[in-house]
């Protein structure tokens, strides 16, 4: 198995387990049945007779309910990697993750990067077989065959070649997707002595991930021993800017220590 090892700003290695190509087709595959079990249940459960027997002279609004009943699966992988953190369903069954290549939470821009760029790791080839079907090259039930197997080929291929399993939306958004399963127990790392009359300070430090409590944890620490305030100023920027809280705290080591134990009073209470 592949493992992607960071560096942190005081040499602190975070190593992660990449995901591999299998794990990830079949995640994809998963995520596909459901797009499918929508489109078959919206084929199905509707009469579409109903609407075309209404709306035969209005085209426009025959195409807008189109649009509207595939923006689900349109937008699926998007929606649920920004609400289950990085995770599809088939991601979340196969125990793997989108996160940054730096080890914290991937961003809205990452996600919505790597989601628009799977018209060049999902589609490529589909341009190809179209043009072949105006051409008369290939029928239709060729052209669907063609399009579902060889429109995935260049995200396939690029995860399997590529130094850390990325396909090319991913090295444009710099995320990767690693593997949960064999990961050491990461609530070990990042586990604070709390008593049991604490009062949290900062609610929204839920947004962090266990990976970003980790490498903060992990760089505070050698930044105390080593009195690096540079790096103290590091990671409240890091933390201000993924949580969007405003610091209670008039120094940076107060303020930090206070995140780690307010994660996990949340983490440990949820």
């Amino acid at each position: 198995m592949r493992t992607l090892q960071i560096k942190t700003a005081q040499n602190v290695n975070v190593e992660f387990n990449l995901a591999n190509v299998g794990q990830r087709l079949l995640a994809f595959i998963i995520d596909n049945v459901l797009k499918f079990a929508y489109l078959w249940f919206i084929a199905y459960a509707f009469d579409w007779s109903l609407v075309d027997d209404n709306l035969t002279d209005d085209g426009w609004s025959v195409r807008a309910i189109d649009v509207m009943l595939f923006l689900p699966v349109t937008f699926y992988s998007l929606c649920t990697e920004l609400l289950l953190d990085g995770q599809t369903i088939g991601k979340r069954l196969l125990k793997i993750r989108v996160i940054n290549v730096e080890g914290f939470k991937a961003s809205t821009t990452d996600f919505i990067m790597r989601w628009f760029l799977r018209v060049v790791d999902f589609n490529s080839f589909s341009l190809v077989v179209i043009y072949l079907f105006v051409l008369n090259i290939v029928d239709w039930w060729s052209l669907v065959i063609l399009l579902f197997y060889l429109g995935k080929m260049v995200g396939f291929i690029l995860i399997l070649t590529s130094k850390n399993n990325q396909r090319f939306g991913d090295m444009i958004a710099n995320t990767i997707v690693i593997n949960l399963k064999d990961s050491v127990e990461i609530s070990q790392t990042i586990l604070e002595n709390l008593s049991n009359e604490y009062t949290p300070t900062y609610p929204n430090v839920i947004k962090l991930s266990d990976n970003d409590a980790r490498i903060i944890k992990d760089n505070f620490k050698q930044a105390l021993i080593s009195n690096d305030y540079n790096t103290l100023i590091k990671l409240r920027t890091k933390i201000i800017e993924v949580t969007r809280i405003k610091s209670k705290h008039n120094n940076d080591k107060d303020f930090i220590g206070t995140v780690l134990k307010d994660y996990n009073y949340y983490t440990q209470n949820m």
